[in-house]
């Protein structure tokens, strides 16, 4: 707990970047995606992924089936389709050794995508992704301090939480006020606040395409404000899930 409190001092939630500022984020080239999955049978084995995608376009087409075949995916996401390959692209097997315990998942998972993200540095520097998104909750969290934010402060690059469920602290409940906001969510794109009892706005809900009705829980990471992080979001969506987490899971 004394460690998680020390890095939480060092987040940044507020745009430290020129393309965060940039009308159509202008300047943004490369997004990253990363996620930790765990092989069904609960033997400690997972996988650590981080993707690269470039950006406008997202390109993500052209990927090799299990067969051999290429698979051709349209990942325009408000952008123009671009068909080629991920600029980069790894998943390696890990073994998770460290239990777990409600609020500190940042310390079971993130060693794994740090590792990730320095061996990209170190391979391919020129690839290095200028913002990542996360497959989880940033600043939404029981201590202000989920894995996006832990993530971002050891990679010291912008990050962002993109959880698929509401993670209830301060207040927040998925009850039937929280179920009629999600009605108000009509098209891609809208939105509404996720304010806490304490009065702090902890994330915004997001409604990602028009063809799915759950919502996105995104929230602050490292190094981007709220406004920012949405906006970038919702330009990675073609369907519900951004498109640099959906190619990671």
């Amino acid at each position: 707990r004394s460690e998680q409190a020390r890095l939480r001092a060092a987040v940044v939630a507020e745009d430290t970047e020129r393309w965060q500022r940039e009308p159509g984020l202008g300047g943004l080239q490369r997004v990253g995606g990363v996620d930790v999955s765990y092989v069904k049978g609960g033997d400690g084995g997972a996988c650590a992924s981080l993707v690269v995608l470039g950006y406008p376009g997202l390109e993500v087409t052209a990927r090799p089936s299990a067969a051999g075949a290429l698979r051709v995916e349209d990942a325009s996401c408000l952008q123009v389709a671009v068909c080629s390959q991920v600029l980069y692209e790894e998943c390696r097997m890990v073994a998770v050794s460290a239990p777990y315990v409600a609020g500190f998942l940042a310390f079971r998972e993130v060693p794994f995508m740090v590792e990730a993200v320095q061996r990209l540095q170190r391979e391919q520097p020129g690839l290095r992704p200028q913002v990542l998104l996360v497959d989880g909750n940033g600043v939404l969290h029981q201590r202000g301090f989920g894995v996006a934010c832990h993530l971002g402060v050891l990679t010291d690059l912008p990050c962002v939480g993109v959880a698929k469920n509401l993670l209830q602290v301060d207040g927040l409940a998925k009850d039937e006020l929280h179920k009629e906001q999600i009605r108000t969510l009509q098209k891609k794109g809208d939105t509404f606040p996720l304010i806490g009892t304490s009065g702090a706005v902890l994330g915004m809900a997001l409604r990602g395409c028009d063809n799915s009705s759950k919502p996105l829980y995104i929230s602050v990471g490292h190094r981007i404000c709220l406004e920012t992080a949405v906006h970038l979001v919702q330009s990675c969506c073609k369907y519900r899930i951004p498109e640099p987490i959906r190619q990671v899971e």
